[in-house]
């Protein structure tokens, strides 16, 4: 089930919503949570009931081990430290029997000239993101940060459904206090407020933005056989925007969805894109995944208090796990190698004492971003270097016919003037649309700020409604989140 669908927003939102509190109120509070766990597990089944038994014996597994854990008594037949190696691996052996096993496979063929078959597997939905976060609740009761819960708090901690498919990650302390707070079993009509109204931003920010630059994106990347320079930045810039709003979009409408149930999820952007080095866009980007990255990777690995070349070796291997996790493919690994080059090189150019113009920083930071994007975007290498290609101008530039009087002199540079944007089915209003994303990325407040700043006042409520009117009104074709895929 789709968020920006209309059987989520007008029957099972409201549904379990209404049913949810109903059974607050007569003081049935554990009827409340198994509704509520039944409620998500419903909500993940909806794509494909065949993996629900795979979440539920995840969800066993892990708080018996996560509980054990927690218990300070002395584990005389096996020591905590092997207890959490276990759990671990079980955790890590799911997700990548699921989703690395084919990768692997293709791999060991191609290395010795096999023929191995493939298991061709479905990946289950959200298996990233609940083994992320249950592989954190495991290292937090082995260091004795967790308290003891029953199974049907630890459930609905695992499935809760706003942030179940793609996350945020969410952490045990900053979302089971709250399930167990009272004043959170009553209907809080100013979280219903702005929890409309960030769920509306971004239902817009999806279906309105990020669908609109996604065919552009889709056919420079996977339709078109060749790009022009025009065509190549149109398309990188389309996915660079795509991304960002459809899961950002994603997460204001995760965000929203709880606060309906009194849930506060943490934030997971804060406007990336006006970073102005590449370590300020990982304290902006996917915030959550950041902090799972430092907390429970890099640090381990022993952070930043070894020296600096065990430093900068801890942050390569930390983004390449970054860009496996993502998906399995070299690209994904090259764009994780990417990320942990560049910051290294910020690191050791901080080192040295070396300042950069803030402007000057922002444009270095952006267009590594968005060539980086290309990567992490392609299915195949072929496709990432056709963009490369056509970004470089390797093969040729076209102008927009309108300027062929003015700059008419550039013809005998080889340069064409006609359809600019025809390979990847644009039109005159492609550039006007990426420069209004440049404009919403760059000016525009975010979600976080219209939180923080948020009045019930009727203005709020206008904008609300024309972002919701505006999102229902374009459900003519639904299409998944990005990060479904991973």
């Amino acid at each position: 089930m789709l968020f920006n669908s209309y059987e989520f927003i007008f029957l099972f939102l409201p549904i379990t919503f209404f049913i949810y509190f109903y059974l607050n109120n007569k003081r049935l509070t554990e009827a409340s949570k198994a509704f509520l766990v039944i409620s998500s597990l419903f909500f993940y089944s909806w794509w494909n009931p065949i993996y629900l038994p795979l979440i539920l014996l995840s969800m066993v597994f892990n708080y018996v081990i996560g509980t054990s854990l927690a218990k300070d008594e002395e584990h005389k037949k096996i020591s905590k430290k092997q207890l959490l190696t276990i759990g671990i691996i079980g955790n890590v052996g799911l997700l990548a029997y699921f989703k690395y096993s084919d990768f692997l496979i293709s791999n060991i063929n191609f290395a010795l000239d096999t023929d191995i078959p493939l298991f061709h597997l479905a990946l289950p939905l959200a298996i990233s993101f609940f083994t992320f976060q249950q592989i954190a609740y495991l290292v937090d009761s082995y260091r004795g940060e967790t308290k003891e819960y029953d199974f049907m708090n630890y459930a609905v901690f695992v499935t809760f459904f706003p942030q179940l498919i793609a996350g945020p990650i969410v952490h045990h302390k900053e979302m089971m206090p709250q399930f167990s707070n009272i004043k959170n079993k009553v209907i809080n009509y100013k979280n219903i407020a702005l929890g409309l109204f960030i769920f509306s931003i971004g239902l817009f920010k999806k279906v309105i933005i990020a669908d609109t630059f996604a065919v552009w994106a889709t056919n420079g990347f996977d339709n078109s056989d060749i790009l022009t320079l025009l065509e190549a930045w149109a398309t990188s810039l389309s996915y660079t925007f795509q991304l960002y709003f459809d899961f950002s979009g994603y997460t204001d409408m995760a965000i929203g969805a709880a606060l309906l149930f009194n849930i506060k999820l943490p934030i997971n952007f804060n406007s990336p894109y006006k970073a102005t080095n590449i370590q300020d866009f990982w304290r902006r980007w996917h915030i959550t995944l950041s902090r799972f990255l430092r907390d429970y990777i890099y640090i381990p690995l022993g952070g930043n208090i070894r020296g600096n070349f065990r430093t900068y070796n801890n942050l390569m291997a930390t983004f390449i796990i970054g860009g496996i996790w993502h998906g399995a493919g070299w690209t994904f690994v090259f764009w994780g190698f990417l990320h942990g080059l560049s910051l290294i090189i910020h690191r050791f150019c901080s080192n040295l004492g070396l300042k950069i113009n803030p402007i000057l920083g922002w444009f270095i930071t952006f267009n590594f971003i968005n060539i980086s994007w290309v990567f992490f975007r392609a299915k195949e290498w072929e496709d990432a270097i056709k963009v490369l290609n056509g970004m470089l101008g390797f093969n040729g530039i076209i102008l927009p016919l309108s300027l062929s009087n003015k700059l008419a002199f550039l013809s005998q540079y080889g340069i064409e003037f006609g359809s600019y944007v025809q390979n990847i089915g644009g039109d005159k209003f492609t550039p006007i649309w990426i420069i209004s994303g440049f404009v919403l990325i760059i000016i525009f407040k975010n979600s976080t700020q219209r939180i923080d700043n948020f009045k019930l006042k009727y203005k709020a409520a206008l904008w609300s409604g024309i972002a919701f009117a505006s999102g229902i009104l374009s459900l003519t074709k639904v299409s998944e989140f990005l990060y479904f895929n991973f």
